[in-house]
């Protein structure tokens, strides 16, 4: 029943968050507390309609563009919580701004109190329900019938991973091969059927996907089979690894009239990268101020200590490799650049990066700035002027760039930030090699909650004081 009104049950889904997300408004609003005096009369309330429109369809909006209205049958509850988390936050400020263009007479705390309350009953009390329906297919029930074609390791490969994963509720009925190719001993409890009985199949069988499981090798003789799955209204499924490991998840694109597979390094969303961005601007803005006095304090250490400039700017590699003024605080010496290269042979770190852990060209202020990262914070100017974001793959200089292998620059097509996986992950303890595989799993894997979780391991890292 579940699977045979799918499409109805997100449809109500959707319907009880917007529905919901307008009784939370409507019950806030009647609590004293949750209005502050204006000194307004009547056009408060088309200000206060307009904010509750705004709350209702934001959320609705958010949880769509989330994937949280679609199929989650592989989607693991931390990750629907973390999602919806996203979705609150997101609510949470768009309200804010709402408030603040039409000056709706609602107090400060509203947005935050009317996102906490949509991430508690629209959003944690939805993984209940999806565990108990977990619990419903591991049991045998509302599971989808699939089809793999090959019979050797990658269709192996293919059914161990559903067998893992019971909750998934996905049955495999049969194998498709040509018969050419022997059978991997793994897989002869199941049905193997000819390529050419797809029809049959399609037919007889209630199927919803079929998985290449096949290698590339096979690839001409497919096209019949993807052509009946296509006139039947039945999905093909390829796994990417089918042209070589270590690819970026694909994408679809139009090539003019023809639909082309890309893999591409990045290719999220145009709405998350937007939101991205203006987290990025609000974030970095509102940063700013609030430690301006700490960059105010940390100037004038470094001006009494030292001779020379108290911003260090130097020229690092942005997006795709383009050049920008990078700045920190100063914490070394003037001569220090050219001090680098009589010091090349003291580095500690493997690849085209320089690292010394006992560094003589830092300045003794300059030291207790990178204990505690306070040496970064100018680089807050960098993303609130688009040079920079606030979570990305650190910006490396142009002479490390040069000497990448091929595969490295992959580490520049996305733009750079302040904090990545690589500084919550143990820095200076980590190799080039490893930092340069945290970067891309970053950049392949990259969603709006993978930000905020790196934010917040962060915040300890920085108060642990490992920085160098």
């Amino acid at each position: 029943m579940l699977k045979t009104h799918s499409k109805l049950i997100h449809r109500l889904a959707a319907s009880i968050d917007v529905l919901g997300s307008a009784a939370l408004f409507v019950i806030l609003v009647s609590f004293p507390r949750m209005h502050r005096e204006t000194g307004l009369t009547e056009p408060d309330d088309w200000r206060t309609v307009a904010a509750g429109l705004v709350a209702t369809l934001t959320w609705w909006t958010v949880v769509k563009q989330l994937g949280l209205y679609e199929s989650l049958r592989q989607a693991r509850p931390e990750q629907v919580i973390s999602r919806f988390l996203v979705a609150s936050g997101i609510s949470t400020a768009i309200l804010t701004v709402a408030m603040f263009l039409t000056a709706a007479p609602l107090a400060r705390m509203f947005p935050l109190a009317f996102g906490a309350a949509q991430f508690a009953l629209l959003g944690v009390s939805r993984v209940p329900v999806l565990a108990a329906v977990r619990l419903l297919r591991r049991s045998g029930r509302n599971y989808r019938d699939v089809l793999i074609v090959g019979t050797g390791a990658r269709a192996v490969m293919v059914e161990r991973t559903i067998a893992s994963h019971p909750e998934w509720g996905i049955r495999i009925v049969a194998l498709l091969d040509d018969g050419e190719t022997p059978v991997d001993s793994r897989l002869a409890q199941y049905e193997i059927r000819k390529m050419i009985e797809i029809t049959d199949l399609l037919r007889d069988e209630a199927i919803e996907d079929v998985i290449l499981g096949c290698p590339l090798s096979m690839l001409p003789s497919l096209r019949p089979l993807v052509g009946v799955c296509s006139e039947a209204g039945v999905p093909v499924t390829m796994l990417s690894d089918l042209f070589g490991d270590n690819l970026p998840p694909p994408e679809v694109r139009q090539l003019g009239s023809m639909y082309a597979l890309t893999f591409a390094p990045v290719h999220h969303s145009e709405l998350t990268t937007s939101i991205k961005r203006i987290i990025d601007v609000v974030g970095s803005a509102a940063l700013l101020v609030a430690t301006a006095p700490i960059i105010a304090i940390a100037a004038i250490a470094i001006r009494w200590t030292s001779p020379g400039p108290i911003f260090f700017r130097q020229q690092r590699c942005g997006l795709h490799g383009r050049r920008f003024t990078f700045l920190k605080l100063r914490t070394m010496f003037v001569d220090a650049e050219q001090k680098k290269w009589e010091l090349s042979h003291l580095n500690e770190m493997d690849g085209p990066v320089f690292k010394m852990r006992d560094d003589p060209r830092i300045t003794p202020v300059g030291h207790f700035l990178r204990r505690f990262s306070i040496d970064e914070l100018p680089q807050l100017w960098n993303v609130l002027i688009g040079d920079m974001s606030l979570v990305g793959p650190r910006p490396p200089l142009p002479e490390e760039v040069d000497q990448y292998e091929i595969f490295e620059r992959r580490r520049i097509s996305m733009r750079p930030g302040i904090t990545c996986i690589w500084q919550v992950s143990g820095r200076n303890a980590i190799g080039f090699n490893d930092w340069v595989k945290l970067d891309l799993r970053y950049i392949d894997s990259w969603s709006l909650t993978m930000d905020l979780e790196i934010l917040l391991r962060t915040i300890p890292a920085v108060f642990r004081a490992t920085g160098k």
